[in-house]
C-alpha cells in the first residue's frame, strides 16, 4: 500500500512534525548570533575591570608595592589605570590628545625654522625631544605677545613650569616595540614620511597609523633589516 499523504490545505502540519513560527526562528537566529559577540565584551571588560582593580590595590599598598609596580612598569606591564585605557590599548586606539597650547606649526616653519630646531633629540637618540619654556620665549619676550596662545605660553614662563605639552606619536607598552628617531634621521628618512606635512599644519596630530604593516613596507622598500628583534624586545 502506498503510504498516506497528509491531507492537503487542511491548514494543519504533518503529523510528528513541530513547524516553528517565522518570527520565532528570526529571534532565534539574532540570538545565536549576537550571543557570542556580547559574551566577547563581557569578557574584555572583565578582564580590563580586573586589571584596573589590580592597578588600585598595587597604589594603596604602600611603598614598597609602588615601588614594585614601577620597576616592572619600567620593562612592560599589563595594567592600565583605568578600563577606558585597558579598552583603548586591547583595540589600538590612539585618542587625540588636547594641547594645553595651539602650536601653530607652519606659521614656524614659513619662517624658515626647522624641525631639529625644536626637536633635537631625533639626531641623538630614541625621543625627539620638546624644547624648554626658555628656549619659546627667547623668542616670544618679543614676538606676538598679544597673541592668546603667547599669553598662555608667558603664564607658563611665569610661574617657572614647561608646558605640559600632550604626546601625539606612542605605542602601548603591550606591543614591546622601541623606536629611535636618530637611525632613521641618519637614513636620510623625512620627517613627513610619518608626521606628514607640518607646515601645512598647525596643532600636531597623529597623521600616520604607525603599524606593523607600515614600518615593514618602509624596511622593505629601503633594503633594510625586518628582523624581529630590530624594533623588539
Amino acid at each position: 500500500m502506498d503510504a498516506p499523504q497528509p491531507h492537503q490545505g487542511s491548514g494543519f502540519p504533518p503529523e510528528g512534525r513541530v513547524v516553528v513560527p517565522r518570527s520565532t526562528a528570526r529571534w532565534r537566529r539574532r540570538i545565536y548570533f549576537l550571543l557570542p559577540i556580547a559574551c566577547g565584551v563581557l569578557g574584555i571588560l572583565w578582564i580590563a575591570r580586573a586589571e584596573a582593580g589590580h592597578f588600585s590595590s598595587a597604589q594603596s599598598a604602600g611603598k614598597q608595592a609602588t615601588s614594585r609596580v614601577n620597576s616592572i612598569s619600567g620593562v612592560f606591564s599589563p595594567v592600565h589605570p583605568s578600563i577606558g585605557e585597558a579598552l583603548d590599548d586591547f583595540f589600538d586606539y590612539y585618542p587625540t590628545p588636547v594641547q594645553p597650547i595651539a602650536f601653530n606649526h607652519s606659521i614656524h616653519m614659513a619662517k624658515g625654522m626647522k624641525c631639529t630646531a625644536c626637536h633635537s633629540g631625533v639626531t641623538r637618540g630614541p625621543d625627539a625631544g620638546i624644547p624648554s619654556i626658555k628656549f619659546c620665549m627667547a623668542c616670544h619676550q618679543v614676538i606676538a605677545t598679544t597673541n592668546s596662545q603667547i599669553k598662555k605660553l608667558t603664564a607658563y614662563a611665569a610661574k617657572g613650569q614647561d608646558v605640559p605639552w600632550q604626546r601625539v606619536y606612542w605605542f602601548y607598552p603591550t606591543a614591546h616595540v622601541r623606536f629611535w628617531h636618530a637611525p632613521h634621521i641618519r637614513a636620510g628618512v623625512d620627517c613627513s614620511v610619518c608626521h606628514g606635512d607640518m607646515s601645512l599644519r598647525t596643532v600636531a596630530v597623529r597623521e600616520k597609523n604607525i603599524t606593523m604593516q607600515f614600518c615593514l613596507g618602509c624596511h622593505r622598500a629601503k633594503g633594510v633589516s625586518v628582523d624581529c628583534a630590530t624594533c623588539h624586545y
